[in-house]
Formats: structure tokens, C-alpha cells, sequence
């Protein structure tokens, strides 16, 4: 599947990447996150980057929900199909990113419409409580009540979803899928996952090659703001892949030049490790989350084109968009 990498990244990806780190590298180090005007700063500029460099969004229909589920708790989320996409009998499952305090399904929608288009899938966009306000484990708490919710309620076999996310959403669904008790999906799809909550591992990547976007120490005061009163060695937050259950078949993408190249690495060892099989793919030379901005790099659609390819392949025979009867 992975044929179709580069050996180095386009020009434009590069130049990108370029301008970045004079730009948001630099924005980001004077934002402070433990503010509110520096975290409402945050989340505008992100948005703006995700709809001004994502993918179109004509023909997309979004349902939104908010319900009460039996045990009191609350979810609150989006389905996103894209033009001609239908209903039926499975799905994609998507945890977004983005420090646990900037981001929601709304800032990702692009990209989900995306996945829907390529797929042929709907795609269930879990909306979890950000910090600071809310802090470890609301954000794990509600993306179990979303999983839970597509079984229980949707009647969604857990071999007809594929559960997808970026960033911290790679920590939140690597950590929901430790936990014995949840039913595993025909697959994953990790896209640039934050692993190690420490940073010790970006810290040494950073050493070598600096993050066009953001420094170490300003994703670690931001990711803070989710696990800062609880020790991080609660092992909801530190992760024994390597140690835990099998994964079921993962398919992890990074960027070349971004510091989470170093988390990607090691949860595809330690998945590989556990007796799970984990294809690494690293795309030379892009920034974090390079799928998410086909505007300003030409390699997102290759590499979302092998996305929904590993999907395709993973649940075997369903017919995607089949109704279900």
C-alpha cells in the first residue's frame, strides 16, 4: 500500500513547512493556553487553517446529536455524510485532535466529509469535553459513550466500524481500545497520534529536526491543560501498548517533519510487539496533519487515498453505502 510514498516531500509541502515556522511556530510560542484569550486565539487560528486549506464540503449533509444515553451521561457529536453517501450498516468512528482543549468535530468536518467521500461511509464525529474546563478523564469518558452508543443504540457491529483519529484522538482510541471490555473494530486509522503525554519522546526528535508548528515545551503546557492534576503515570495516560491486548489492524500516518514522528514510530513497534500488525507510514518532509490541507499540499490526497484503501480492505466484503436491510 505504501508504494505511492516520496522519497521527499513536494516543493509547495516544503515551502509550507517553511513558512510555518516563521509563522505558527512562532504565533503558538506567545499563546498561552492557561489564558483564555490565548486559548481562544488558538482554536480561531486553527479553525482557520482547517476550512481555509481542507477539503470542499459541497453536497455534505451533518446531523447533529445531543442525547442523554441510559446511565446519565451525555453525547454530544455529528454525523457527516458526504454527497450520495448513505446510511447503513457500518461506519467510521473519528476521535479529532489537537491538545484535548482546541479542537471538535465541527473544526474537522472537512476532513471527515473527505473520508466520507472517499470510503463511501458515514462518519460519526464524537464532540468530547475540552479542557481546561473539563479535565482527565472526561475526554476518554465520552469517547467510550460515543463507542458505546453507535453498539448499543445504532445496533453498529464492531466489525463493520473502523474508528479513525488524529492527534490526541490517537491517544483517546488507543487507550479505549486497551481496556478489555470494548468489542474491537475491523480496524484503525491514526493520523500524526500523540502517544507519549511526557514529550520526552518529541523532546529528542526535536533535537534533531525542529516541528515546523510548534515548539515541545508549548504542546506540552497545552496538553497539560487536560492532565496536569492527575500523575502521568495513570496508566489511562501513560499506555502499555507493547504490554496491552493485540490492536486490530492499524494503519498510522505521520509527517516527516513533525515532532510526533517519534510517537508514530513507537506505538507501530509496540503494536507490532503486542501481536497486532501495524503498517507505519512516514511521509517525507509534511507537517502534522498534512491530510487535513489538500489546499496547501499536494501529498494529503495520496496518503488519504491509501487511507481509504486499508478501510476498503479491512472490512472485506461489505458493500459500503449498503443500506442496512
Amino acid at each position: 500500500m505504501a508504494d505511492n510514498l516520496p522519497v521527499r516531500g513536494s516543493m509547495r509541502s516544503r515551502g509550507v513547512a517553511a513558512i510555518s515556522t516563521v509563522t505558527l511556530r512562532q504565533v503558538s510560542a506567545v499563546l498561552p493556553p492557561e489564558r483564555a484569550w490565548g486559548l481562544w486565539a488558538s482554536r480561531r487560528i486553527i479553525s482557520g487553517v482547517m476550512d481555509t486549506f481542507g477539503p470542499s464540503l459541497a453536497g455534505t449533509q451533518v446531523e447533529h446529536v445531543d442525547v442523554r444515553m441510559p446511565g446519565g451521561g451525555r453525547l454530544i457529536g455529528e454525523w457527516v455524510l458526504a454527497a450520495g453517501v448513505r446510511r447503513g450498516n457500518g461506519a467510521i468512528y473519528y476521535v479529532h485532535g489537537s491538545g484535548y482543549a482546541l479542537c471538535s468535530p465541527r473544526t474537522h468536518r472537512r476532513l471527515t466529509t473527505w473520508l466520507s467521500t472517499l470510503t463511501g461511509l458515514p462518519v460519526f464525529g464524537v464532540d468530547y469535553r475540552l479542557a481546561p474546563r473539563h479535565r482527565f478523564p472526561a475526554a476518554a469518558t465520552d469517547v467510550r459513550t460515543g463507542w458505546d452508543w453507535l453498539a448499543d443504540q445504532h445496533g453498529l457491529a464492531p466489525q463493520r466500524l473502523i474508528i479513525a483519529g488524529d492527534s490526541a484522538g490517537g491517544h483517546l482510541a488507543v487507550d479505549m481500545l486497551l481496556q478489555s471490555d470494548v468489542a474491537h473494530p475491523a480496524a484503525m486509522v491514526l493520523m500524526s497520534p500523540l502517544i507519549d503525554l511526557s514529550f520526552e519522546l518529541s523532546r529528542t526528535r526535536e533535537a534533531l529536526r525542529r516541528d515546523p508548528a510548534i515548539r515541545v515545551r508549548d504542546a506540552k503546557r497545552l496538553v497539560g491543560l487536560y492532565c496536569a492534576k492527575t500523575d502521568l503515570a495513570h496508566p489511562r495516560l501513560t499506555l502499555d501498548v507493547a504490554g496491552g491486548r493485540p490492536m486490530p489492524a492499524t494503519l498510522v500516518q505521520a509527517g516527516g517533519a513533525e515532532m510526533l514522528v517519534a510517537d508514530a514510530r513507537r506505538l507501530a513497534a509496540d503494536i507490532n510487539a503486542a501481536g497486532g500488525e501495524c503498517e507505519l507510514q512516514v511521509w517525507p518532509d509534511q507537517v502534522h496533519v498534512f491530510q487535513a490541507l489538500p489546499r496547501m499540499t499536494p501529498e494529503a490526497a495520496p496518503a488519504m487515498g491509501n487511507i481509504a484503501r486499508f478501510i476498503a480492505e479491512s472490512l472485506g466484503d461489505y458493500a459500503v453505502g449498503q443500506e442496512a436491510g
